[in-house]
């Protein structure tokens, strides 16, 4: 019999522990972090500012934290993805940090503390998630509840409660404190369609009407009774994008709903009509909304005079494609450029900062990590056996591929800029808390995925006889009529 500590089973994920490689990650993690922080207090006050020391020893301790609980509680999971949040975490940390203080003459970084307070936040959040979560499969109990959290989350901005910034309704407002729900409800909404696609895949994919011409087969297409899912996915975007003028978020949550979709079905012609129904409706919400048409009119005309200079104009596109360029290949350093003096570089455009103080080379290391992210979710969805913990995994490695062709898509004017804010990067709570609970589900995931099956209790493993739902339409008919 072979080793199981070195064989996989049935193809998937070998069942080992790499806690000790993770341990290893996490250290040089932190080590980057402290380096990055320390080479821009530096450039920028001429010593090692003692937020420096505080920074690091806050982010290790809950780091180190998390993964001390992951030896105990999922010791399986997956050993990349924490080490790789944090590295991203403490860049945006530093990040955050240094505009500040350029910006002010090194006289103070409120926002970095803000900033450090919510990384913070975040590890206790995903430390939660791994607790609560350590049987994930047991989230598809509760399918519609998780799709009424999302949608009461998604339309708190159009409450008494919302607040608008810049044509956008995508916050709410409680005393002091700002919040973008949509940021949590993208969660839930994955973990929604993972678990009804999940079970109706079978249909949504082989029940289908066929287009001929001529005898030859152009198209297929689902019966209109089982377009009631993507009715409703792309009811709930266009809401979304009318009701709050997000075509960021909308078109994020859209995006996954149809990668998932693909995932489960794997037709064609599901993202085909999406994609179309989408596209109408974004097109009837340009017609309507000056906001909208705004954007598309700095998206296809940034460098005009009139564009550039107008209210709300493409002054912030054109800088930040300026920032990008001069940083060049090996970037201007912390001490020099002006990132810091482009509106949102801490945030909506904190790609574009990274471009200009660590130049081509820091970026590309950044989008790196970014998708070296998604890549491990997307081996975790390869790796599991169960199929709503696949679609899981997956949609949340594409939720963070996605959102990174969004933001760079916009700063670079591939397409519109739409506000939307980078994976562990940008500046800002919400996102942040919101994807350390991802880290937190997938490494439950992940961990679910390569543990040996033997180590589950009776009809928890996955593929488990006892939990397994049998067609009795397969069985031979003698066997249907007796019951047996």
């Amino acid at each position: 019999m072979a080793d199981p500590q070195s064989a996989s089973l049935d193809g998937t994920l070998r069942p080992v522990r790499r806690r000790r490689a993770e341990l290893g990650l996490l250290l040089t993690a932190l080590t980057v972090t402290a380096a990055g922080l320390a080479c821009a207090s530096l450039a920028i006050t001429g010593g090692i500012d003692p937020s420096v020391s505080t920074y690091v020893s806050v982010v290790g301790v809950g780091a180190l934290g998390v993964h001390v609980l992951l030896r105990f509680i999922a010791p399986y999971a997956d050993p990349v993805l924490l080490p790789v949040a944090t590295t991203l975490s403490g860049i945006g940390l530093t990040m955050i940090w240094a505009l500040q203080m350029s910006r002010t003459g090194g006289e103070e970084h409120t926002e970095a503390d803000r900033q450090l307070l919510w990384t913070l936040v975040g590890l206790g959040l995903c430390a939660a998630t791994v607790v609560l979560a350590r049987r994930p499969r047991r989230l598809a109990l509760y399918t519609y509840l998780i799709a009424l959290g999302a949608l009461v989350l998604l339309l708190l901005p159009l409450s008494p409660l919302g607040h608008e910034v810049l044509g956008a309704r995508r916050w709410i407002m409680i005393g002091p404190f700002t919040m973008q729900p949509s940021e949590f409800a993208k969660v839930l909404l994955v973990v929604f369609l993972a678990s009804y696609l999940g079970r109706q895949r079978d249909v949504l994919a082989t029940v289908t009407r066929t287009f001929r011409i001529g005898g030859v087969k152009v198209f297929s297409a689902p019966r209109a009774r089982d377009l009631a899912p993507m009715g409703l996915g792309w009811g709930m975007a266009i809401l979304l994008l009318v009701g709050t003028k997000d075509l960021g978020t909308s078109l994020l949550l859209f995006g996954t709903f149809l990668a998932v979709l693909y995932a489960a079905t794997a037709r064609k012609s599901w993202v085909l009509i999406g994609l179309v129904a989408f596209a109408g409706g974004a097109y009837v919400a340009y017609l309507l909304f000056g906001h909208v048409q705004n954007r598309v009119r700095i998206w296809l005309n940034a460098f005009d005079d009139e564009v550039y200079n107008s209210p709300g104009g493409s002054f912030q596109v054109v800088e930040g494609l300026i920032a990008l360029a001069y940083g060049g290949l090996l970037g201007t350093g912390f001490h020099d450029g002006y990132a810091q003096e482009i509106f949102a570089a801490d945030s909506d455009l904190i790609l574009v900062s990274v471009g200009e103080k660590l130049g081509l080379t820091g970026l590309i290391a950044v989008l790196f990590l970014l998708f070296l992210f998604a890549q491990r979710a997307f081996r975790i969805a390869l790796g599991s056996r169960d199929v709503f913990l696949k679609l899981t995994a997956l949609g949340c490695g594409f939720l963070t591929a996605f959102d990174v062709f969004i933001v760079l898509g916009g700063a670079t004017r591939i397409i519109p800029l739409t506000g939307m804010t980078t994976p562990f990067l940008s500046a800002g709570g919400s996102a942040l808390m919101a994807n350390w609970v991802i880290v937190g589900l997938l490494s439950t995931i992940g961990d679910t995925a390569r543990r040996p099956q033997e180590t589950f209790s009776a009809g928890l493993a996955p593929s488990d006889p006892s939990t397994e739902v049998i067609d009795v339409r397969s069985l031979p008919k003698g066997i249907r009529r007796s019951g047996k």
